[in-house]
């Protein structure tokens, strides 16, 4: 008998180093390691802590498991702890998966009022809204506000072949919901059996590990079949936080363009479009944050007030009706956060220590910036950065200076900055 139950051991501890050897670390350690491993009448029973678990795991880690206890002769089943153990099945003929059904107005491209700056990324959105693109996926980064949600919705409705449109929200609560209704290959089937798949938001999947696993296979099996793929973000793939570097990487494979803030042209036009008298419009987009929902919430404000008190709106009525959310001052911390937003970093980084690439890039336009826009010393420059000295202030407008004559984007950007803040 203790011979048998030795021999079991030795068994299973081979098993376990069967499983790891192809597995990687991080994926062994957090979902397969916790498992309780058992061999009951010729099959290899692992038992998990929660039925979220046992889902998963059967969902993206089957193979491998059946493939290793195949070697050992064995059969396989993943239940949860006390529960009967069940087999994995992959039926997908017998199972439905409905999404949570979302209403969304129509979009058009006419929707998005561009300028100069955005003309690329918008180019790009047409494209593959015409069809099959040569670079997938299509990563749309910007500042909130910027209207990066508005563009995929104009993709998803000129585009001819089916379209999955979700949130990065949306994802990870369908992909838990069909985990626990046990319809995670028909959630599967749902993704891939489309021509473009949009993913709104993908800093939501931050952190989620599961999740995130999911998705980059589905990002990886679409573009594989050739497959459209649109992803938004506030950021780059390569500042993106609680993404390993394999995602970052994955999303940076495409095409990756930037949405920038809208000007105090595309503004004036947004407000114009929404029944803002013309003088008016010119008057505020220059004092309204460089935000679409702000805009429009601007918009929206003027307009239920003319209909609701019957009245035109002049000048100072809307002075009194936006008294809070006008800007009155600029002052260089409240630059600095602006800045931040059109940059798509975040403020706690611009002042700490980091020293990637964007963001050193981020801070030192900021520097530049604030010297163009203001009478600030270098030192009081530096305090308003995260406490820089006044030859790192220096150094940061130095290297700056040099990259003007060549990036013509750059140096558009700063200009523009400049003469905002003025």
């Amino acid at each position: 008998m203790q011979t048998a139950a030795t021999k079991q051991m030795t068994n299973l501890d081979a098993i376990r180093g069967a499983i790891a050897a192809k597995m990687d670390s991080a994926s062994f350690t957090s979902w397969i390691a916790p498992l309780n491993f058992q061999i009951v009448d010729n099959t290899l029973v692992l038992s998990a802590q929660n039925q979220f678990s046992a889902d998963f795991i059967k969902s993206v880690h089957a193979g491998v498991l059946s493939a290793v206890a195949n070697e050992y002769g064995l059969a396989l089943n993943i239940c949860v702890r006390g529960a009967v153990a069940t087999p994995i099945a992959n039926d997908n003929s017998v199972q439905k998966y409905t999404p949570v059904q979302t209403a969304c107005d129509l979009c058009a491209f006419d929707a998005f009022v561009s300028c100069a700056e955005n003309t690329f990324v918008l180019s790009a959105c047409k494209k593959v809204a015409a069809g099959a693109v040569s670079f997938s996926p299509l990563f749309i980064y910007g500042a909130p506000g910027c209207g990066k949600t508005l563009l995929a919705r104009c993709i998803r409705d000129a585009s001819a072949g089916r379209v999955v449109m979700m949130t990065g929200g949306g994802f990870v609560s369908e992909f838990t919901r069909s985990l626990r209704e046990g319809k995670i290959f028909a959630f599967k089937d749902f993704c891939r059996n489309c021509d473009t798949f949009i993913l709104d938001d993908v800093n939501a999947l931050a952190g989620k590990r599961a999740t995130m696993d999911e998705f980059m296979q589905l990002v990886i099996d679409l573009r594989n079949a050739g497959k459209n793929i649109v992803l938004t973000s506030t950021t780059t793939p390569n500042n993106l936080t609680g993404f390993d570097r394999r995602a970052q990487s994955l999303f940076a494979s495409g095409l990756v363009a930037d949405v920038v803030a809208p000007t105090d042209d595309v503004k004036r036009v947004i407000l114009m479009r929404a029944g803002v008298p013309t003088d008016i419009a010119t008057a505020l987009a220059g004092r309204i944050a460089a935000d679409g929902h702000m805009v429009a919430g601007v918009a929206t404000k003027i307009k239920a007030f003319a209909e609701l008190m019957n009245t035109n709106i002049t000048m100072d009525v809307a002075e009194h009706l936006l008294a809070d959310t006008l800007k009155k001052s600029k002052t260089p911390i409240t630059m600095v956060r602006d800045m931040c937003e059109k940059l798509g970093v975040s403020y706690d980084a611009v002042c700490g220590s980091g020293r990637n690439r964007s963001l050193v890039l981020a801070r030192q336009t900021m520097m530049v910036v604030l010297k163009g826009a203001t009478k600030l010393s270098l030192s009081e420059i530096g305090q308003y950065v995260g406490g820089r000295d006044h030859a790192t202030v220096m150094y940061a407008i130095k290297q700056i200076e040099k990259q003007l004559s060549s990036d013509l984007v750059l140096n558009a950007q700063i200009n523009e900055m400049i003469a905002e803040y003025k």
